[in-house]
C-alpha cells in the first residue's frame, strides 16, 4: 500500500510503501547537514523513493538533485513524486546499480547517503528483500558507496551521510582510502545523558587532515518533548534568522 505525506503544510509531498523500507529519523536528521546553496549538483546514492531529495530540494529549491536506486519499485515511487510535485527540471531518478552508474565522473558538487547500517553477516538482515537492501550490505558495501561517491564527485566536493556510531572506525578508514576525508562530525542523541544512536559526517573529496566535532544534536528537550532543533529540521518550527 501507498502512503502520501506532506514535509509541511504546503509543502512537497513524498510516498512510502509498506513493502519497501520506511521513511525514517535518520533520513530526515541527514538532510539537515548539508551546506545548500542555488545552482548545487547533488547526487543521492541509494535515495529509494526520492525522500532525502525531496527534504533538500524543500530547504533549498535552487539545486539540482539525481537520486540513483537499483529497486524497480522504489524508482516508479520517487518518478510519481518527482511528478506529484512538478520537480521534473530539479530533480531526476536514475534506476541503476550505483556501483555501476553512468553517471560522468566529477560531475557533482555534493553526494548524499543513507547507506545500509550493518555488514551481511553481523545477524541484523532481514528476511525481504527489499528491506534488507536498505537495512544491510546485501546490495553494496560502504566501500563501494564512497567509491562511487568518489568518482562522481568533483575534487573539493563534499559527501555527507548517516551512519551508526559503533561504525566510525569502518567509515573513517573507509573513506580515507578511497580519497575522503572526514571533516566535519556531529552525534545524534536522544538527551545530554544518552549515548550517541547515529553519526552525521560531512566529508570533502581530497581534504587536508582535520576533524570538526559539531555540537550532539539532541531529539529531545528537558521537559519531554521535541527538541527545538528537531522540531525545525521537522518543518513544524521556521528555521531561526
Amino acid at each position: 500500500m501507498e502512503h502520501w505525506e506532506e514535509l509541511k503544510p504546503g509543502g512537497f509531498r513524498f510516498v512510502w510503501a509498506d513493502d519497501l523500507f520506511r521513511p525514517g529519523t535518520d533520513t530526515f536528521l541527514l538532510s539537515s547537514l548539508p551546506r545548500l546553496k542555488p545552482g548545487l549538483r547533488v547526487c543521492d546514492l541509494g535515495c529509494g523513493t526520492g525522500l532525502l531529495g525531496l527534504l533538500l530540494l524543500q530547504r533549498e529549491t535552487g539545486i539540482f538533485v539525481t537520486g540513483v536506486e537499483i529497486q524497480t519499485e522504489a524508482v516508479q515511487l520517487a518518478e510519481e513524486a518527482v511528478r506529484e510535485n512538478g520537480l521534473q527540471d530539479r530533480f531526476t531518478i536514475r534506476l541503476e546499480d550505483l556501483r555501476e552508474s553512468a553517471l560522468p565522473a566529477g560531475s557533482f558538487d555534493l553526494a548524499v547517503c543513507n547507506p545500509p547500517y550493518y555488514p551481511l553477516q553481523s545477524g541484523c538482515a532481514t528476511a525481504d528483500a527489499a528491506r534488507r537492501a536498505a537495512r544491510s550490505e546485501s546490495v553494496c558495501t560502504l566501500a563501494d558507496v564512497c567509491r562511487t561517491a568518489a568518482r562522481l564527485v568533483r575534487w573539493g566536493g563534499a559527501f555527507c551521510l548517516v551512519h551508526k556510531p559503533e561504525r566510525l572506525a569502518d567509515l573513517f578508514c573507509t573513506l580515507r582510502e578511497t580519497g575522503w576525508e572526514a571533516k566535519r562530525l556531529r552525534f545524534v542523541s536522544q538527551t545530554p545523558e544518552s549515548v550517541p544512536s547515529l553519526a552525521l559526517l560531512e566529508a570533502r573529496r581530497g581534504g587536508k587532515p582535520g576533524l570538526t566535532m559539531g555540537p550532539p544534536l539532541l531529539l529531545q528537550a528537558s521537559d519531554g518533548k521535541p527538541s527545538s532543533e528537531l522540531e525545525r529540521i521537522y518543518f513544524r518550527q521556521e528555521a531561526p534568522l
